[in-house]
């Protein structure tokens, strides 16, 4: 490995060509709903839309009911309205997955609709720089990363499903689950025994003002380092370092954080995220983030995946706050285990 590029911890244990295997095998659901790959920058093988309301239309006129007949006793009472439906509860994060095409597509419209009123109101009545999200979005969004994993494995089910999705749904499916494949097609399952550090990631609004003020001094696009970081560490969740010994919240290499670091702490979110920033910048970013992405992965899969959701955070800034709650999966000779969430 080339000692002057950063590693990239996608908690996935990754092998890619020309790389060493890194953490061979942990998967950031997710990439978030996908996979938590363990790679190195430069390792080888590589507004909400504001909530709009008219103003509220004057209440009609009700008539009360005439008194049944030879009854003067009765009370004369306007129609009451039917009572509210209750809300719907959000999914039990082992809630079952629709195996057929149809019921996938209802499921993935529902929880997306859902999951985005859930954002508003957090965003709204909540605190995103504040401690975690509430938990409406947490369920919302692991079901939403738990769809997507179950397609990105079935290719040809996904298929399926997208012509059953309105336009837009289906081009957001497409990115998603095409980013989860291509970072799944990096991931080595762990046959043995392995200890992950994990811990809940800074509040979602303290690392979007760390992404805009690093992109900001580097002219690197916000979306795209929270892309990086949430391939890497699922936002910071994953605090081990890589096969390799690639450290902290964006995987940096010691001798690239050396080069990059500009003296900050590797451990540290806001260092990392400049030194992140400062790395893509000096690899060809803004005028070439396929350059300098692989740069900091050498493998197209990992650029693809990133690019990807890149394209979706900047589409809907609500995205940012549904792949900020996707949870860290790690992948087993035994099969797949979820190490953060409900």
């Amino acid at each position: 490995m080339n000692d002057q590029r950063a590693c990239t911890s996608h908690v996935l244990f990754l092998s890619a060509s020309r790389r060493p295997r890194l953490l061979a095998g942990l998967l950031a659901g997710g990439l978030a709903g996908l996979v938590s790959l363990s790679g190195c920058a430069g390792a080888r093988g590589e507004g909400s839309p504001a909530v709009s309301g008219g103003a509220e239309a004057p209440a009609a006129s009700v008539t009360p009911p005439e008194p049944p007949s030879g009854d003067p006793s009765a009370a004369l009472t306007p129609e009451q309205p039917p009572p509210a439906e209750p809300e719907a509860k959000p999914p039990a994060p082992d809630a079952k997955i629709p195996k057929d095409p149809a019921a996938l597509a209802e499921a993935l419209t529902r929880t997306t609709a859902l999951l985005r009123d859930a954002v508003d109101d957090w965003r709204r009545t909540g605190d995103p720089a504040r401690g975690q999200a509430p938990e409406p979005v947490v369920l919302l969004a692991l079901y939403e990363q738990r769809l997507y994993r179950h397609l990105a494995r079935n290719p040809g089910l996904a298929s399926r499903t997208y012509g059953k999705l309105s336009k837009d749904q289906a081009a957001r499916a497409r990115d998603n689950v095409t980013a989860v494949r291509d970072l799944l097609s990096l991931a080595h399952p762990v046959s043995g025994p392995v200890k992950f550090r994990i811990e809940p990631p800074e509040p979602a609004d303290v690392l979007l003002d760390g992404f805009r003020r690093a992109g900001r001094r580097f002219g690197i696009d916000w979306q795209v380092l929270a892309a990086v970081m949430l391939v890497e560490t699922k936002f910071g969740r994953v605090r081990s370092p890589s096969y390799v010994g690639a450290k902290g919240p964006m995987q940096f290499m010691p001798g690239t954080w050396k080069a990059y670091g500009m003296g900050g702490d590797i451990d540290d979110t806001r260092d990392a995220l400049l030194a992140a920033a400062n790395y893509l910048h000096a690899s060809g970013a803004p005028g070439d983030y396929r350059r300098a992405l692989y740069a900091y992965n050498h493998s197209q899969a990992y650029v693809d995946a990133v690019l990807l959701h890149t394209r979706q955070m900047k589409r809907d800034i609500r995205n940012y706050y549904a792949y900020y709650n996707w949870q860290v999966y790690v992948i087993t000779t035994k099969g797949e285990r979820r190490l953060s969430g409900p």
